[in-house]
């Protein structure tokens, strides 16, 4: 017969006393930490420890710092979490300069805004100034002009209708850097039987005549043209249907040199 311990009711209720206790113990730990946790919500929200701190900028070159933190209207006393990212982006993509950007909270209180630039081609030169030619076509206003010679793009001279400087832009958008880094000028020459002729002027002497329809194909064989040419032998490269060499002969170089 087996035989069971038996525990008196008396022993058990100071056992069950105490459980109850420690149960109720937690249940006031527990709604004591949810009231601090949000009274310090509350004022963490309420004060300027919610606020932007730090604005980062990465990836602009030719828009400053200051002009896209005022276009995008952050300042200090921005809520760090009732920053409207679609807001900033559609009024930072309204300059002409930025293609994409793209904002993230960083905790506690720094933004960073990652800008991506649309290049820039080309430049036209009116009357000593400047203006920088995007990779768009749009040709930047009197308040982007530079006063001295850029060297991080050709100089386009000459030009005056939009719809080849247009149709140039997107030609040379779609040129490699490499290739783009060794012109120097272009000049809008047109003839009657080439109403779209461009002359160029490279960084390595060469000159070239082409067009600007499919100039992009056109201009690629350049560097493996002049590979096998002589650089002390003035003369023009014609690169429109198949590219051909042409020599000066000495009374148009002596012509060329003498109205240099």
């Amino acid at each position: 017969m087996d035989h069971k311990k038996v525990i008196p009711l008396e022993d058990r209720i100071p056992k069950l006393r105490i459980q109850r206790k420690q149960r109720s113990n937690r249940r006031l730990v527990f709604y004591l930490s949810f009231f601090f946790l949000l009274l310090l919500t509350v004022v963490y929200f309420q004060s300027p420890l919610s606020d932007v701190k730090n604005i980062q900028i990465e990836g602009n070159r030719y828009v400053s710092d200051e002009k896209i933190i005022n276009v995008s209207g952050l300042n200090e006393r921005t809520s760090f979490w009732g920053v409207n990212k679609q807001l900033i982006v559609g009024k930072l993509t309204s300059l002409q300069e930025i293609s994409e950007v793209t904002v993230e909270r960083v905790f506690p209180n720094t933004l960073q805004v990652k800008i991506k630039e649309l290049s820039r081609v080309a430049y036209l030169e009116v009357e000593g100034k400047y203006y920088p030619i995007l990779e768009s076509g749009n040709i930047l206003d009197e308040d982007s002009s530079m006063q001295r010679f850029p060297i991080d793009a050709p100089l386009l001279i000459g030009w005056s209708t939009d719809q080849e400087l247009a149709e140039m832009a997107a030609e040379l958008s779609n040129l490699p850097e490499s290739l783009i880094n060794r012109i120097s000028e272009i000049y809008f020459t047109p003839v009657l039987e080439d109403p779209l002729r461009i002359t160029l002027y490279m960084n390595d002497g060469f000159e070239v005549s082409s067009t600007i329809r499919h100039f992009s194909e056109k201009i690629r064989p350049y560097q493996a043209i002049v590979k096998e040419l002589d650089p002390n032998i003035k003369g023009i490269i014609h690169m429109k249907m198949n590219p051909y060499f042409e020599q000066f002969d000495n009374e148009e170089e002596e012509e060329i040199e003498s109205e240099g």
